[in-house]
């Protein structure tokens, strides 16, 4: 064999997708507040874009004079000088985009749970040393309400931050006073303390113990309930109510009633000033019923509609005294706008395809309810419309509809079917409807176990199994029949 080295020619195909390929997939992607962003952005960044005004769309066509003499009025600055310096966009269109900028809602400032707590510790007639394990304790306690570790390691945190301090004024030549550490009794006794603050059941440092606390704070510290939970609190979550009955020598139904009243207290006390943010929902498109008919709407109206500027445009078009890097500026950022306002005109329109077939399959949810929901899936509308699947996906994810029975993400009319004796398939979640409204009207007293709902199932011309049934009921959060039962 020899060695060296060699060239050779050869033809191969490669599949290479363009960058504005990836720029509409994007676009289809991005929800209703994302694309008022990105159009923004846009609007700013390249100059031969501009706001299409509420007044332009809906005043006839001008005479070619007429729309000379308003540009002329509009715009009184030279367009050229300015495309010669770099193109700053300024102007009546900046000015026309500051008006209708638009403000996010921004949430103010909420008192959570630390500051929640440590407001009522202010009123408490603390120490400067339990002061500081108090905050060892903030710092533990989570979210919801519990103390997350054991009293040991606050106390041990508490102790390695009294070494920490006594360190560093001995590194900057100052006497420190010795102080003792922390005892676990003293971590006790802050514990107590926190657990008889607002909200009750803050500190417990398990499920037990949170029921406890609200039972005491509400002084039912001699009921059947404080019983129930502090004696046999794993009988009481397994509704063992007869085997509790006999225990306790009460009747079964007096357990029952206790129960319930477990029931209505809070098992996360401290979530209720957690700062969760604020979910804002805006649809992108509208169901509307008018004469019997469904039609469906884009709610882009907050979305800005953009066109070519005509001033921009009208200096393009001469090109004298450009350098060549001047004019290939000038066509990039021309091509740029075109394709950008054919991408958000062919974005509407896919959209309008997409949700036109899923309001003409789902015809029967929007006049009957969930129960009468249809199966769907992603291909067979890419099928009918003629388009990938993956462009279908882009279009429905994080999009809402609001439609006559509410506002429903996309992705809510898809789901998989079951088999019926007519032929026909039937949806999941229309089947996950069903069982919730079985389990809704049975007799409490005789619950329905899942073969029992299998059987209904059945004489409605469902074909379903067992474990399918308990995996639906398990995403309902609906307990076995054994749990539901009442005496």
């Amino acid at each position: 064999m020899k060695g060296g080295l060699s060239q050779h020619a050869s033809l191969r195909q490669d599949l290479r997708i363009n960058p504005r390929l990836y720029q509409a997939m994007d676009l289809l992607y991005m929800p209703m507040m994302d694309l008022q962003q990105h159009l923004k952005q846009e609007l700013m960044a390249n100059p031969f874009l501009e706001l299409l005004e509420p007044e332009d769309e809906e005043r006839p066509e001008e005479t070619q004079a007429e729309q000379k003499e308003e540009a002329q009025k509009e715009d009184e600055m030279d367009w050229e000088e300015i495309l010669l310096n770099g193109f700053d966009v300024g102007g009546a269109q900046s000015s026309a985009f500051e008006q209708r900028e638009y403000t996010e809602p921004v949430s103010v400032d909420q008192h959570d749970l630390d500051d929640h707590l440590r407001d009522q510790l202010d009123l408490l007639d603390l120490t400067p040393r339990q002061r500081l394990l108090a905050e060892e304790f903030l710092g533990a306690l989570g979210d919801d309400g519990y103390v997350h570790g054991t009293v040991e390691e606050s106390v041990a945190s508490a102790n390695e931050l009294l070494a920490e301090r006594t360190a560093a004024a001995e590194d900057a030549g100052r006497t420190a006073m010795e102080v003792p550490p922390f005892t676990l009794a003293e971590g006790e006794e802050m514990l107590a303390i926190f657990q008889r603050l607002d909200p009750p059941g803050v500190g417990a440092r398990d499920l037990r113990e949170c029921i406890l606390l609200q039972l005491a704070d509400r002084g039912l510290t001699h009921s059947l309930s404080y019983r129930l939970v502090a004696e046999a609190f794993a009988d009481v979550a397994a509704h063992k109510w007869t085997d509790l009955a006999r225990r306790f020598a009460v009747e079964p139904v007096e357990v029952q009633a206790a129960a319930d009243q477990l029931a209505k207290l809070d098992p996360k006390p401290g979530l209720r000033y957690s700062a969760q943010p604020d979910g804002y929902v805006i649809p992108d498109l509208i169901v509307d019923k008018v004469d019997g008919r469904y039609r469906v709407t884009l709610n882009d109206s907050g979305v800005p509609r953009l066109r070519l500027s005509r001033a921009y445009q009208e200096v393009a078009r001469d090109k004298k005294g450009m350098d060549a890097e001047q004019k290939e500026f000038i066509s990039t950022k021309l091509n740029s706008a075109q394709w950008m306002i054919q991408a958000i005109e062919q974005r509407r329109q896919t959209m309008l395809k997409v949700m036109n077939f899923i309001v003409d399959r789902q015809r029967e949810f929007f006049e009957k309810g969930v129960e009468h929901l249809k199966p769907l899936t992603l291909r067979e509308v890419a099928d009918v419309i003629d388009m990938h699947e993956s462009t279908v996906s882009r279009v429905t994810n994080d999009k809402y509809a609001q439609t006559p029975r509410g506002v429903f993400p996309l992705k809510y009319f898809f789901s998989s079917g079951l088999g019926t004796t007519t032929g026909e398939d039937a949806s999941a979640r229309a089947i996950r409807a069903k069982l919730q409204k079985m389990v809704a009207e049975e007799d409490a007293g005789d619950p329905l176990t899942d073969q029992q709902i299998v059987h209904q199932f059945q004489e409605q011309g469902v074909q379903i199994a067992r474990r399918t049934v308990a995996k639906y009921r398990d995403q309902l959060g609906i307990l076995p029949a054994r749990m539901r039962k009442r005496v």
